[in-house]
């Protein structure tokens, strides 16, 4: 009996430490038809950068702080730049996000910037929407989705953001 009293004592406790004295809780796991998005680093070649940090706020608001950072891919043609990826890292367990906060270093400058980048409800709404793909890399038709939010930085403090796939088109 005594087990029982106390295993209902540390249930509501832990009941009251999941809510505040406001009645909030804290969010359960994001509901997307996948694991896990990415975010994808890449910068024009020979314009070298340095990124401190990429923050996300989620649409949920959630603020999650250095996801990803470091070196970016270059790309061949400066120019053009490329049509998304990057130095892809995986973003699990944190919703489609809101915002993106990124601040890196030009190294040819060189010189600190930081951007705030809003995602409109547009792209998030891409970024669920299954679309139907043939695939080069598996030589399959499936079903695809843009899970991948690439930043492409430049001197000047220029940020470029593509929403794409492994199997479809940037946008």
């Amino acid at each position: 009996m005594r087990r029982l009293a106390l295993c209902g004592v540390l249930l509501l406790s832990l009941g009251a430490c999941a809510r505040d004295h406001n009645g909030w809780a804290p969010p359960g796991p994001p509901r997307l038809p996948y694991d896990t998005w990415y975010v994808g680093l890449a910068a024009p070649r020979y314009m070298e950068v340095w990124v401190e940090s990429v923050d996300v706020l989620d649409q949920r608001g959630m603020a999650f702080f250095r996801v990803h950072g470091g070196v970016a891919a270059y790309t061949n043609k400066a120019a053009d730049w490329h049509q998304g990826g990057g130095a892809m890292k995986p973003v699990s367990n944190i919703d489609l996000p809101e915002m993106l906060f990124v601040r890196w270093q030009s190294l040819v400058e060189p010189q600190t910037y930081k951007a705030t980048l809003p995602i409109p409800p547009w792209v998030r709404d891409e970024m669920v929407r299954p679309e139907r793909v043939f695939c080069q890399g598996s030589q399959k038709w499936k079903d695809d989705y843009r899970r991948m939010i690439s930043l492409g930085l430049a001197p000047g403090g220029i940020v470029k953001v593509w929403v794409g796939g492994p199997c479809l088109p940037s946008k």
